[in-house]
């Protein structure tokens, strides 16, 4: 089979993938769905900005402690142990 033939294939199957998709199981929620107005916008903003805030100073703080104090902890405190 040559390439063309197997390019063209594979378009057409693609194609008839993308006509059925809105009547397939995610019909119903594409038709549902509706674009957020600006107030939910700027909710769903806020909440990702904080959690990505809380997410990077956990890991910041982990960072610090395991690079400057976890060493001095770990040659001074669990040595007498």
């Amino acid at each position: 089979m040559a390439f063309l033939d197997r390019a063209r294939r594979a378009q057409e199957e693609f194609d008839g993938r993308l006509r059925t998709f809105g009547h397939g199981k995610y019909g119903r929620i594409l038709r549902m769905a509706r674009r957020p107005t600006s107030e939910e916008y700027v909710k769903v903003l806020e909440v990702t900005w904080l959690g990505a805030v809380i997410i990077g100073s956990t890991g910041f703080l982990l960072y610090i402690f395991f690079s400057q104090v976890g060493p001095w902890f770990w040659a001074n405190v669990l040595t007498g142990l």
